[in-house]
């Protein structure tokens, strides 16, 4: 009887992936506790295992693996650790120590912003691309962005806005700002994993009580959004963790939960009788004890219930923060991922992807009455939030770890359309980004007057990936990831970083 952990979704699909796991699994262990180490497998050695694993040769096994490894992999597969986050845990990690701190906040404005509204105001320009709103001077000279983000501009000295975006497609979806490629990439393998996955898959965590990667998403369309959770071809295994609520806490801890963490230990027994032949079950205790721990993990919960957190903070980040004028809901509440995100990272989260829109007409997506919902509903709240995260982040004293990009899909046409808004526009966009010992308070390349395509220093969506990870200590030249052919595939194709932002 397979065990569950009542009102605990995560906790069940992992107790179901293991059972899943478990013929194999104890197969592949008792071989190689059994036979020669030349005869377990005839395969080649598979290059990402040699960067995570740096045990000594003796005793290896002809694919790279010494027969512990594997025991530690197959004994954490049959107790829930199929994410491999938690082998690297314990792994010795090639890792260098002055990256473990250092994390990534990917905020994803789905429905792709208009550029020219926002960030790239073009006030010389004919009044049907223009549009309605007025620039503003920021804290840089010669940098203005739009009236309405007026908390951005006081902070602008300390984010740096690139303005010529290229490379995206004309597609409704989080796949070129979750893994950089197209939607359909790869599909036939499972797609492309985002950058959260390629994290957990590469590098692991800094904190064995948190997932390495974290993804907050709305719920309008989830089709749009899975791209910011899905591993693609790496395996669910290494889907980003996703809470089911904004409070979060309820994915965790248990609602009508009736077993004590330690209860699901003993549904291993069988497979310990089985194969504690050497005495190496005692790393399956610890890899079944942190399974459990995971699951039921209070750090993590609490990082997640921002109900913890004191009204004063909540109302800094502008949670709830009042009513739309059009549609009389409240304003603010995607602000409270801001907060999560900043209390995720703290506990030691290495990845946080995070949607941020105002649901359903409210979202970026402004093909009619563009200027209204932007001026009203879209970026007052957005500046409040991104602005109160910013603070968050650099009064704690983790900017200089923690990189946060700030983008959408695509921008939107320079000339506005007959019901007042603006269409999907994949020619020019523009994106903020701020800490990780960035060089900011510059403005990347430009766009035409108009704000049609960019004029100089064009920046390819993949080189904001390259900058992401050279900043977790990720090699885009080199690092890569097996697909389920065993072939190795290079994350990103263009791999050059936004030179004027690490130097």
């Amino acid at each position: 009887m397979i065990p569950m952990v009542i009102g605990n979704p995560f906790a069940n699909t992992m107790v179901f992936e293991a059972y899943k796991a478990y013929s194999i699994s104890r197969f592949k262990i008792l071989l190689a506790l059994l036979l020669p180490a030349e005869s377990f497998l005839d395969r080649p050695a598979r290059p990402e295992r040699a960067k995570i694993m740096t045990l000594n040769n003796k005793n290896r096994l002809c694919n790279g693996l010494h027969r512990r490894e594997l025991l530690h992999l197959g004994a954490a597969a049959l107790c829930g650790l199929t994410q491999a986050d938690f082998l690297r845990a314990d792994a010795q990690s090639t890792l260098d120590p002055s990256y473990r701190k250092r994390s990534i906040v990917n905020v994803w404005l789905a429905g792709g912003p208009s550029h020219i509204d926002t960030f790239d105001m073009k006030p010389d320009a004919p009044v049907e691309f223009r549009g309605e709103f007025k620039p503003i001077a920021t804290r840089v000279p010669g940098i203005q962005i739009c009236e309405h983000l007026p908390r951005i501009a006081e902070r602008m000295d300390r984010i740096a806005l690139i303005r010529s975006l290229t490379g995206t497609v004309d597609s409704h979806d989080g796949a070129m700002c979750a893994t950089g490629y197209p939607p359909g990439n790869m599909k036939n393998v499972g797609g492309r994993p985002n950058i959260g996955s390629v994290v957990a898959k590469l590098q692991g965590p800094t904190n064995g009580n948190v997932p390495t990667s974290v993804a907050m998403l709305s719920s309008y369309n989830p089709s749009e959004q899975a791209y910011f959770r899905s591993a693609g071809f790496l395996g669910r295994s290494l889907d980003c963790y996703t809470p089911d609520s904004e409070a979060g806490r309820a994915n965790l801890i248990s609602r009508n939960i009736t077993q004590d963490r330690r209860d699901l230990l003993p549904h291993f027994d069988t497979i310990r009788r089985e194969i504690d032949t050497r005495g190496n079950m005692l790393a399956m205790d610890i890899y079944a004890q942190r399974a459990v721990q995971f699951v039921t993990s209070r750090e993590f919960a609490d990082a997640l219930d921002i109900n913890r957190v004191p009204d004063s903070v909540r109302s800094r980040y502008g949670i709830n923060f009042g009513v739309s004028p059009k549609s009389k809901k409240p304003l603010g509440l995607q602000n409270a991922r801001f907060l999560m995100a900043r209390r995720l990272i703290e506990c030691g989260a290495r990845c946080v992807n995070l949607t941020w829109e105002e649901e359903g007409e409210r979202r970026w997506d402004t093909h009619k009455d563009n200027f209204n919902a932007l001026r009203h509903e879209l970026l007052p709240s957005f500046d409040i939030g991104l602005s109160a995260f910013f603070d968050d982040l650099e009064t704690r004293g983790l900017l200089e770890d923690v990189l946060v990009l700030v983008w959408g899909e695509f921008g939107r046409t320079p000339r506005i359309n007959k019901d007042a808004g603006r269409d999907h526009y994949a020619p020019a966009a523009s994106a903020l980004m701020f800490g990780g010992g960035l060089k900011v308070g510059q403005v990347i390349g430009s766009t035409t007057k108009n704000g049609e395509r960019p004029l100089d220093r064009p920046i390819h969506f993949q080189q904001m990936f390259a900058t992401l990870y050279r900043h977790l200590g990720i090699d885009p030249t080199q690092a890569t990831v097996l697909d389920p052919n065993n072939r190795p595939q290079y994350l990103i194709e263009h791999t050059d970083t936004i030179r004027e932002l690490v130097g």
